[in-house]
């Protein structure tokens, strides 16, 4: 890809999807999955379809550079919230300049996977200025967990003020990946906050142990209290805060239409999942999986079912590597509404997803030359906005209009 204007709206590619509304008989060409001996559950599990959307994308940059942007939040007046995992946040103005960090921000353990990761505004937000973002917290010793905080930002944007952690995830760990740390308000006063398992064999234990908050979704009040109706609340041994749980790393969620939430969770060599959440359910993780070790050896017994797991809505093999992804509502592209645009990593795109209910029907990567896109917003324009995560990433802005002479 050109190298990208450090800021403003300058033209940085213009890119052919193909030919308007194609849908092969075959998928997306990905290469062989990782473990071919596995076979999906139901037809529409994996592999889906190949699209076309056929539309010429305009890729701009809004803001560059970017030190490993990580969470986006769309601002009332235009602007955005970037966070850089370092520890930094940055107001970002509609036209591109960068803003200096923004004061009042905790102390976080910028190692391995963790720091600064994802932001979210309040529903309220106009009236109330508050905040939500999620960020590796170190505990001492080497330790650190995913936590989620609030504040209120100030008028200018230059700091935050009453600041507190309203999640902590428990215990403590000394490996620093797998965090998770979306953060999704529901509309209804809530947070849904994803967590990781931190990998290792002996952590990703705890994504089924109810007493931990490992590999889990929680879903907190505003303040952090546990709402009543958790699946989990008043059962002894289990954490009140726990919505769903069996996962490994979830760096993508997102509310449809209708409010249900998906998400999409890293797999290991192999088997990233889609999953459509319901509360109370387990997810299977690290007992089923469509996914290898990273050596090559089987997940626990080498198994993709089990009695009383979900089976994922969809998986892939060989991964995308997911993080961040948005259910598209907007104008610009009226033949993707309703679809589900995710962030992938390695290989590197925007990944479309066609969804036909609760089943994926077809599949097109678009943006493939861009590097790692890390999360995805729509603008109100319906502007597709996407982070690049590098040293020197970028926000960038990809549209239908016209690229200038």
């Amino acid at each position: 890809m050109p190298r990208l204007a450090a800021s403003g709206l300058a033209t940085a590619a213009t890119l052919l999807a193909g030919v308007a509304c194609a849908q092969s008989d075959s998928p997306v060409d990905q290469g062989p999955p990782n473990v071919p001996a596995f076979r999906p559950a139901f037809p529409e599990q994996t592999r889906a379809p190949a699209l076309d959307s056929g539309i010429e994308l305009t890729v701009e940059t809004i803001a560059a550079p970017l030190e490993h942007p990580w969470g986006i939040a769309l601002l009332p007046d235009g602007g955005y919230l970037v966070t850089e995992r370092p520890g930094r946040l940055r107001v970002v103005a509609a036209d591109g300049t960068i803003s200096a960090p923004v004061a009042g921000l905790p102390e976080v353990r910028a190692e391995g996977q963790g720091g600064l990761l994802d932001i979210a505004l309040s529903p309220g937000f106009a009236q109330d200025r508050t905040v939500y973002w999620s960020y590796a917290k170190p505990l001492g010793g080497g330790a650190s967990a995913t936590a989620a905080a609030r504040g209120r930002l100030a008028e200018d944007g230059a700091s935050l003020t009453g600041v507190e952690d309203i999640f902590v995830q428990d215990p403590p760990s000394p490996t620093a990946v797998h965090y998770g740390s979306r953060i999704v308000p529901d509309g209804a006063g809530h947070l849904l906050v994803t967590t990781g398992e931190h990998f290792t064999e002996r952590e990703r234990r705890l994504a089924q142990d109810l007493a931990t908050t490992y590999g889990k979704i929680v879903r907190i009040d505003a303040d952090g209290t546990p709402p009543d109706d958790n699946p989990f609340a008043g059962l002894t041994g289990a954490l009140p805060t726990i919505w769903s749980y069996g996962h490994r790393n979830v760096q993508a969620a997102a509310l449809d239409a209708a409010g249900q939430l998906w998400t999409i969770e890293h797999g290991p060599q192999g088997g990233d999942e889609l999953n459509r959440i319901e509360p109370g359910r387990n997810y299977g993780w690290p007992i089923i999986s469509y996914g290898q070790n990273y050596d090559g050896s089987p997940v626990g017994e080498g198994v993709t079912a089990r009695d009383g797991m979900e089976q994922p809505r969809y998986y892939w093999d060989p991964v995308i590597a997911p993080s961040g992804m948005v259910f598209y509502d907007g104008a610009m592209f009226p033949e993707w509404q309703g679809d589900l645009l995710v962030g992938s990593l390695s290989p590197g795109a925007l990944v479309r997803l066609r969804l036909d209910g609760d089943k994926v029907v077809g599949e097109e990567r678009l943006l493939t030359d861009a590097g790692r896109i890390r999360d995805v917003a729509v603008a109100p324009d319906g502007a597709v906005l996407v982070l690049t995560d590098a040293d020197d990433g970028a926000l960038l802005r990809l549209s239908n209009d016209a690229p200038p002479e």
